[in-house]
Formats: C-alpha cells, structure tokens, sequence
C-alpha cells in the first residue's frame, strides 16, 4: 500500500469515527483482478441523517487535508446506503438493514477483511 493510500485510508477512518459510524471493515481487494478498486471501507450509521453526516465527514476531510476530491458519489437521495469512489478506494456508508441485504462482505469473502473496534 502507497503512502498516498495509507493516509487516504486513516482520514476516512478518522473522519467515521468523527461522526461515530460503527462497525468499520476494511477489505483489501488488491489481489483479486475483477475487483473495483484495492480497497473497500465498509461502516454503517443508524439514521439516514447520520449516513449522510459520514459521507459529508469523508469527502470533506480528504478535500481539506489531502486536497482529494473523489471522482464520483452516490445515495445522497435516500442516504441508505452512501458509495464514495476515490479511484483505489470506495468507501460504502450504510444503514445497518442495507448493510446486511447487500452484504458486500460476504460478496468478497475472498478479499483480506480486517474489522476495526467501535470506540465506544
């Protein structure tokens, strides 16, 4: 993993954890050749207020201080389930019951999961 990587990975940590987003999962997706990007960060909000409130957290934190906009986003209009695409990263910001419906864990079971601690 690039430093370039790395620091866009710890702001999008920091920047859940700013808006208190739970049950964070990181999925390296790097060895697995039909995949969308290297990385996933999956975490969940339990409103739609609070997903959004994450999605703003993330694309605000990376512009100011890594000066990254992302080259898309999606799922504002409902804010259930909230995808930011940073190239080599996507960021996934979901309702818990969307979380589970979708169960992109389990879609790419293959890939190296690591699920950080809640903080509180």
């Amino acid at each position: 993993m690039s430093n370039i990587e790395s620091n866009k990975l710890n702001e999008i940590i920091e920047a859940i954890t700013d808006r208190k987003g739970k049950k964070i999962s990181l999925l390296n997706l790097n060895k697995i050749d039909t995949a969308p990007s290297d990385s996933f960060v999956i975490c969940q909000g339990n409103s739609t207020s609070q997903v959004s409130s994450i999605a703003d957290s993330i694309r605000e934190r990376l512009q100011k201080n890594l000066d990254i906009k992302p080259y898309n986003y999606d799922g504002y209009k409902n804010s259930q389930w909230i995808i930011i695409d940073y190239g080599d990263i996507m960021v996934h910001v979901f309702l818990p019951e969307y979380r589970e419906f979708y169960s992109l864990e389990d879609l790419w079971s293959d890939a190296s999961i690591t699920n950080l601690p809640d903080l509180d």
